[in-house]
């Protein structure tokens, strides 16, 4: 499947709206990316043309967004770009969304303290985990020792 997967630097416009449906959590978001060009007359950076993009998340990413982002947050997106082109009120408009595969701060502009977000307990985790074997002393029951770090030949 040909799809077109982006990268995009920008800033929350919005604050994320989050909802449950009957597909599971969604969020969204407005994403704005400005360019910037070295003016070098001037010797000053100088903001170029803004694009706004509309960020959907959905399941965990969803809830983590909903719960990590705020309005002027620097963020890294990445996701499926999708442009749509609709009439509305007799006037053509054109809207890009990303649907999003992740979503992080962006730490060249500030830092960020990442929590794992908790996971409900389940059957399979609220047993006691195997103890884990000693591989290094460890060796088949039906072979001694010497055999078991000798290469196998086969001829």
């Amino acid at each position: 499947m040909n799809e077109t997967i982006i990268c995009a630097v920008g800033n929350v416009a919005t604050q994320p709206v989050y909802r449950e449906l009957a597909t599971g959590p969604s969020a969204r978001f407005r994403l704005a990316v400005t360019s910037r060009y070295l003016d070098r007359g001037k010797n000053e950076w100088i903001d170029g043309h803004t694009n706004f993009f509309t960020v959907w998340a959905n399941r965990q990413l969803a809830t983590n967004t909903a719960a990590s982002l705020n309005v002027g947050d620097p963020v890294v997106v990445q996701g499926r770009l999708k442009v749509r082109s609709d009439v509305r009120e007799g006037q053509n408009r054109t809207s890009a969304d990303i649907d999003a595969l992740a979503i992080g701060h962006d730490l060249a502009r500030g830092t960020s303290a990442f929590r794992r977000a908790s996971r409900p307990e389940t059957a399979a985790a609220a047993q006691p985990a195997q103890p884990e074997p000693d591989w290094e002393t460890a060796a088949p029951a039906d072979v001694d020792s010497q055999q078991a770090l000798e290469p196998a030949v086969v001829t």
